[in-house]
């Protein structure tokens, strides 16, 4: 399976959402903190192309956006073929 990793705050109420998505389908991901440690939040919006806001969320090196943008290729039935390229 594809790695995750997902850039979040603890005050986040969509990086919550976007997580709990993920372990309800029982993928595992890496979590970075931006507020606990702020020199990883300029290599999120680096990686996420000039985005600043969390969540940040990457498949493998693609980088699939915000929890929006998750729960709609969850919705359009695209995460799962994501996941496991």
């Amino acid at each position: 399976m594809t790695s995750v990793e997902v850039y979040t705050s603890p005050l986040c109420g969509f990086c919550h959402a976007a997580k709990r998505l993920l372990k309800q389908k029982g993928i595992s991901f890496s979590e970075v903190d931006v507020l606990q440690d702020p020199s990883r939040k300029a290599e999120m919006v680096l990686r996420a192309n000039g985005r600043q806001t969390v969540p940040q969320i990457f498949i493998g090196e693609k980088h699939v956006g915000g929890c929006d943008d998750l729960f709609a290729l969850e919705h359009a039935g695209e995460l799962n073929s994501l996941l496991a390229a």
